[in-house]
């Protein structure tokens, strides 16, 4: 669930407005469950085993209105005793919550949007926060006793440098957090990709947002890039920090269950704005314009509540076809051995091999190198 920006503070905020739209369209989908697979918990319709509340800034959500949604997922969905209750968190001082009360609302995971530790990088990105407020952030989930911590950085910042990428990563080692995924700064035109309109799941990009973007992209280096990543794979392994998917590295007992459930293909449900979800045949999305997704679920007018606008479109069958070793390479699992003497997946598998992208693991296993993390969009693209 998304929303950020004037919508969430200051006398523009509709975050009320927004809670409530979100428990009007959590029922809406759990009738639908209701109808098609039976009440939660029936062997049919498994208890979940995850919950993400991310996008926008989350944590802005007072505590007591985190803790009725969480309660209606599980009063609805089903929640399994031990699953995983993951929250995104804003590192600043007017935006990282209250990290026991988010606790005793459900949440076991905070996710820490630091993006880097570097205080001129974070102004270049224009974020609110500093690096102290990172620290703070983690002293403070830690105090609470969240029991997994994960932070996000960004490289590849336009005019970055690897002396201050090597900074960050060793700042971020010393807060010893539990996890950490790792991001190239992507400068994609949503608008150009044509997923901007109406029911779109994005929202247009604002002028000067698309200035900074063409600023931005100059002051990037894909050799540059690589190396970053490669040091950050060296030292988060020194750390005790094991990769299992290309952008995410964890300590023992501390993957993302939420995401790696992307990855293996499993079904999810989604609610909110520009939010996505996944049955196991058809990819479904809500557009991600805020007053499109209130006027459907909370018209002013009194009238009967909708499902919010948005789009669907069917998905290869689970465990087939080159979607599902795309997924499947994306992780530390890979693929079996045996995938290649598949007459489809073949082709694409050898030529990995022989560039030294993928490589035969002792239990029979395709893992991609370090390399072949770098270039998967290669292999990727041959397998589709």
């Amino acid at each position: 669930m998304v929303v950020a920006g004037r919508e969430a503070r200051g006398p523009a905020s509709r975050l009320d407005a927004f809670v409530a739209a979100l428990d009007v369209e959590l029922a809406l989908r759990a009738d639908a469950l209701d109808h098609r697979w039976g009440l939660p918990g029936t062997p049919s319709r498994p208890a979940l085993e995850t919950v993400y509340v991310g996008g926008g800034t989350p944590s802005l959500l007072p505590a007591e209105a985190l803790g009725l949604l969480l309660d209606r997922v599980r009063a609805r969905f089903g929640l399994a005793p031990d699953a995983e209750v993951t929250l995104e968190v804003n590192p600043g001082t007017d935006e990282r919550g209250d990290a026991a009360a988010f606790r005793d609302a459900g949440v076991t995971r905070i996710s820490i949007g630091a993006q880097s530790l570097d205080l001129a990088e974070l102004q270049v990105l224009g974020r609110r926060h500093a690096p102290a407020d990172v620290a703070a952030t983690v002293r403070e989930a830690r105090a609470a006793g969240i029991a997994s911590i994960s932070l996000d950085l960004l490289y590849d910042l336009p005019g970055a440098e690897i002396e201050t990428w090597a900074h960050t990563l060793d700042a971020a080692l010393a807060l010893d957090p539990d996890h950490l995924s790792l991001y190239a700064l992507t400068l994609d035109d949503p608008d150009a990709e044509g997923i901007t309109g109406i029911d779109g799941d994005h929202l247009p990009v604002r002028p000067g947002a698309r200035r900074w973007r063409d600023r931005a992209r100059a002051g990037q280096d894909d050799d540059r890039a690589a190396a970053m990543y490669e040091l950050a794979d060296r030292r988060l392994a020194a750390a005790g920090l094991e990769w299992y998917e290309i952008s995410n590295w964890a300590r023992p007992g501390h993957r993302s269950r939420h995401n790696l459930g992307y990855w293996q293909g499993k079904p999810w449900e989604a609610v909110g704005p520009g939010a996505h979800a996944f049955d196991g045949r058809t990819r479904r999305w809500n557009a991600a314009r805020l007053d499109r997704y209130l006027a459907a679920l909370t018209p002013a007018d009194g009238a009967a509540p909708g499902l919010p606008p948005g789009g669907h479109e069917a998905d290869p069958p689970a465990g087939t076809g080159g979607e599902a070793a795309v997924l499947a390479l994306r992780t530390s699992a890979g693929l079996p051995a045996g995938a290649l003497h598949d007459a489809q997946l073949a082709p694409a598998l050898g030529w990995a091999m022989e560039a030294g992208l993928l490589e035969r693991t002792p239990a029979e296993r395709l893992v991609l190198t370090v390399r072949g993390r770098l270039l998967s969009n290669e292999l990727f693209v041959r397998l589709l």
